[in-house]
């Protein structure tokens, strides 16, 4: 079961890749903005915490065992401009089980690239660990991750009331699942 992704992976618009120390400046860049760490648990990160989580990105690079994660870059080909990430976690050998998540730069929303790019993730899981299950949880008051979730066919399953303390409130979270079956009639139609 374990899997280490074959990349590059071309996607009809993206590439999605291995991280490198090169790519500093646009984690940074990202990971910085409070527009996009508002609803995640972390809050913008200053250029050595953005450079640790880099480190963190570069060593995802493989599933071998429960609790592992890959996170892939995401880049436009025609430029080379790296515009978010996407991850896939194992959770459970035994119950075949995974989590997929995402972070893109404002600057490129709109476009339809996280689906895209998740959607790589979801194959990852489905067809590369042989997981039966894939989950995506997010802060109930991020309304256009949900619909990323919901494109990608994913259903939602849980609202639980006040779980998390973001920021120093207490938050809503919102958790989405699809199982392999469900993946697979989606892409024999």
């Amino acid at each position: 079961m374990p899997l280490t992704p074959d990349c590059p992976i071309r996607t009809e618009r993206l590439l999605l890749r291995f991280y490198t120390e090169d790519d500093l400046d646009a984690v940074h860049d990202v990971q910085s903005r409070p527009d996009v760490t508002r609803y995640l648990l972390w809050g913008p990160r200053d250029r050595e915490e953005a450079r640790e989580s880099l480190r963190k990105k570069i060593a995802s690079s493989g599933l071998r065992e429960e609790g592992d994660d890959v996170t892939l870059a995401v880049v436009l080909p025609e430029t080379g401009t790296l515009i978010g990430d996407v991850l896939l976690i194992w959770h459970s050998r035994e119950h075949r089980q995974g989590e997929i998540g995402y972070i893109f730069h404002p600057d490129h929303a709109g476009h339809g690239y996280a689906t895209e790019a998740v959607e790589v993730m979801l194959r990852l899981g489905f067809e590369g660990l042989g997981l039966h299950r894939v989950t995506g949880r997010i802060d109930a008051r991020n309304t256009a991750s949900a619909r990323v979730l919901q494109r990608l066919g994913m259903r939602r399953e849980a609202h639980l009331v006040q779980n998390e303390v973001i920021k120093g409130e207490w938050t809503d979270e919102v958790v989405y699942a699809i199982l392999e079956d469900e993946w697979r009639a989606r892409h024999e139609r």
